[in-house]
């Protein structure tokens, strides 16, 4: 483990047991690091593994689900850990997370206010005297406005909700913020504002670990870029060399950019294989313009990209 990185995993793997000993690979061997004030954007089509992982992190993964690997955050394995140890001491204190649908994840028939207030007794202690204004402050960090405090979600817009949930998320201070899709359904001017609030919130030893489909929220705020497909990362990249000239390395990961309107407006031909059914070696080659027999083997992530045949020297237009 890297002593400045506050979440170190290494070979996280997740197999989900199905009827008939069936296994689906959600996850295989994914290693990464997170230094405190460091924003890592997780990105890759729907299915890829990205929200299972997110789940591993937070020892929320259904019971047939089997895990491999460490994951380690301040030098506890949160793999290894038990639910006792997971509910009350990373959940909102070790890990802060910003839920992928925010209406959902906050409670229907009580005000933000009355929750951001049980949220700050429960993970700080505050006397029942201060709560209210430590549930205004706790609003204001999120730029949630004290007027709407006392709605309730349904009166919320998606924006809103969105801020309600990120206020809950940084409640504990938590050293890792996680954020599971938090743009999704938003327009572009939300969109930018959400990740800036979530950017400001990584410095004093926090990190953030976004994980999104959304490429310009990612170019936004990360300093670094994960793309998964089929499980695996297949790309690791520094934010400005993946957005940059010369662009990721990965044919996935180039067939992304290229797939944006700004960029070539060129979908990826063909479908991500189902997790239940992948095929040998790279899970990429049925798709890949590259693939040749070398393919057959599984490519190592090796200088930041799994792949045979990865690309030298392309720049975008």
């Amino acid at each position: 483990m890297n002593e400045d990185e506050l979440l170190t995993v290494r070979g996280l793997s997740v197999r989900f047991r199905m009827r008939g000993r069936r296994h689906i690979a959600a996850v295989s061997d994914v290693s990464f690091g997170l230094a405190a004030g460091e924003c890592l954007a997780l990105v890759g089509e729907s299915g890829c593994g990205k929200s299972v992982l997110a789940s591993a992190l937070l020892g929320l993964l259904p019971a047939n689900a089997q895990t491999r690997g460490s994951a380690r955050l301040s030098g506890l394995d949160l793999l290894a850990a038990d639910e006792a140890t997971l509910a009350r001491t990373v959940r909102g204190r070790r890990i802060g997370l910003v839920p992928q649908s925010p209406a959902a994840h906050l409670t229907p028939v009580r005000t933000v206010r009355s929750q951001l207030e049980e949220t700050v007794r429960e993970l700080t202690g505050t006397p029942r005297s201060g709560l209210r204004a430590a549930a205004e402050r706790a609003a204001a960090r999120s730029s949630f406005p004290a007027g709407h405090l006392d709605r309730y979600p349904h009166q919320l817009s998606g924006g809103l909700a969105q801020r309600a949930a990120t206020a809950l998320a940084l409640v504990g201070d938590a050293p890792l913020l996680l954020a599971d899709e938090p743009t999704t359904g938003l327009d572009r001017d939300l969109v930018d504002r959400t990740v800036d609030e979530l950017r400001r919130h990584t410095g004093d030893g926090r990190a953030l670990l976004m994980i999104t489909h959304d490429l310009a929220a990612a170019e936004r705020i990360a300093d670094r870029v994960a793309v998964m497909y089929a499980g695996r990362i297949v790309e690791l990249a520094r934010s400005d060399t993946f957005f940059g000239r010369r662009g990721p390395r990965h044919p996935y990961a180039r067939g992304l950019l290229d797939a944006l309107p700004e960029r070539a407006f060129t979908p990826i031909p063909g479908q991500p294989p189902e997790l239940g059914s992948l095929p040998a070696g790279c899970a990429f080659a049925p798709r890949c313009d590259r693939a040749t027999r070398a393919c057959a083997a599984q490519p190592v992530l090796t200088g930041g990209t799994a792949c045979h045949h990865a690309l030298e020297g392309v720049t975008h237009a």
